[in-house]
């Protein structure tokens, strides 16, 4: 079991949740090479359906952890730039994982907290939650999440945002897509289940192929796209998945898919 975080799998869903509520679940190389090494294998297990990622106690995550920043303070410039390579690299493994990542976002999620939002595939926040891009008011910047960023919210948000290092609320978070549903935090944990229950009437197959289907064409040309979904289409719909997902809609029935 990993020190600074906990993992569950109960019923194919993985509950990542970050364990250090002390220092607000702050990042540090420990978490961050955890949090990797984690999601590589979720990524690569076959009785996963989703993935939830979450922060213990009351704040989901609040950044990078103060010692390990004041330990940056002595490296050079080749040690930080390693450093920050490891963080992206976790960021992308998130990011990249086969299954869908629900965010359990509630307290705070600020800097490095705030990208972890961001890569998640359906971010749900309590409203009392507070983000920000808050990197500036250290005299530093967004550099590592700040590809995961753009993607979430697009440079006319973040052109605002990382310049000025505002904390915002979950209702503006909401407004600028970094999350998708804002609810009271008594009814956190009823959301995410009703997105988990969505997902559970959903072919698991096909769920992993459009997850994978949104990166490939973002990152591709209409040429290149056309290609792409021609075939992707084509090669769902003859799986035994897309068979019985097709048929059962036309025989006005509800799907059988396997788990």
């Amino acid at each position: 079991m990993p020190e600074t975080i906990e993992l569950d799998v109960t019923d194919g869903i993985a509950r990542v949740t970050l364990a250090r509520p002390d220092v607000r679940n702050a990042f540090n190389a420990a978490v961050i090479a955890e949090l990797h090494e984690t999601f590589v294998r979720i990524s690569a297990a076959d009785d996963v359906r989703a993935v939830v990622l979450a922060g213990k106690g009351p704040v989901f995550c609040g950044g990078a952890d103060i010692s390990w920043m004041r330990e940056s303070l002595d490296l050079g410039f080749e040690a930080n730039a390693i450093d920050a390579e490891k963080m992206s690299d976790m960021f992308r493994a998130i990011d990249n994982c086969s299954h869908p990542v629900i965010g359990r976002i509630h307290g705070a999620a600020l800097g490095g907290g705030a990208g972890l939002t961001a890569v998640c595939d359906v971010a749900v926040a309590s409203e009392d939650t507070t983000f920000g891009f808050t990197e500036v008011k250290l005299g530093i910047i967004p550099a590592v999440i700040s590809p995961f960023v753009l993607s979430k919210i697009g440079a006319s948000h973040a052109r605002a945002l990382f310049l000025t290092g505002e904390r915002f609320d979950a209702d503006r978070a909401l407004q600028i897509g970094l999350v998708h549903q804002a609810v009271p935090a008594g009814d956190l944990d009823a959301a995410i289940d009703g997105v988990l229950a969505e997902l559970r009437t959903a072919g698991p197959r096909a769920v992993s192929a459009a997850k994978l289907l949104v990166r490939r064409v973002l990152d591709a040309t209409y040429e290149e796209s056309r290609s792409i979904t021609s075939k992707a289409i084509a090669n769902q719909r003859v799986t035994p998945e897309g068979q019985e997902g097709l048929r059962a809609f036309l025989e006005r029935r509800s799907a059988k898919f396997a788990e």
